[in-house]
């Protein structure tokens, strides 16, 4: 039997508050990335302070990247921002769930979307895991140097980002179950949620160029 989804559709024009003013949820969501934006703004300047004081370190650290795993890595990241979008474009139609197959893509709704980018970002954060263990294996820790302290800390700090995007990913599937119907309300976290991992997959291709494409 195919699964029909309960839902009302919501006019896309609702989902940013009123005509000719955004909801005060998407104002401040834009505010608090602006805040966390600076944050990475000043790993970046570390970043580039020690690597001008210590071009040598730099030099034989970088050595050990492995920039295949990590061009991949980063590939899924962003195809994971791909699928969050196209969970968005759901959740302006109202439509919560899927109307046909699995594998009928095109009759995805926002829970689908949004499932398959968690998946991707879980395997993003598997990836940086694995990556970790390896520099490990060859000496790149937290206290080594002044590369690692800054690679951890940079890239480190993005992952808790993506983990607390993963949650909020949780978060809005679980409660389109338990809502009786769709509402705007979760249109607008939806939204929000989106913005939160698009500024994360835009702050991860600044970390991939500065780490590991301008070594």
């Amino acid at each position: 039997m195919t699964p029909v989804a309960t839902t009302s559709v919501i006019p896309a024009s609702r989902l940013h508050g009123q005509p000719n003013r955004p909801s005060q949820v998407t104002v401040g969501t834009v505010v608090w990335l602006s805040s966390e934006l600076m944050f990475f703004a000043a790993l970046f300047a570390a970043y580039f302070t020690i690597r001008a004081v210590s071009p040598e370190l730099w030099e034989l650290e970088t050595a050990k990247l492995n920039v295949p795993f990590a061009t991949a890595n980063t590939t899924i990241l962003v195809l994971s921002s791909v699928a969050c979008q196209w969970g968005v474009f759901a959740a302006e139609r109202g439509k919560v769930g899927r109307t046909g197959k699995i594998w009928q893509f095109r009759e995805w709704g926002l829970r689908e979307w949004f499932a398959l980018t968690y998946i991707m970002g879980a395997v993003f954060v598997a990836g940086q895991a694995l990556e970790y263990v390896e520099l490990v294996h060859h000496g790149i820790t937290l206290s080594s140097s002044g590369y690692g302290s800054t690679f951890y800390l940079a890239t480190g700090f993005h992952g808790i980002h993506v983990i607390g995007g993963l949650i909020a990913f949780l978060l809005v599937i679980g409660r389109t179950f338990m809502a009786r119907r769709f509402t705007h309300e979760q249109a607008i976290s939806a939204i929000v949620v989106s913005y939160y991992w698009h500024f994360v997959d835009i702050v991860w291709v600044g970390l991939f160029l500065t780490i590991y494409a301008l070594q």
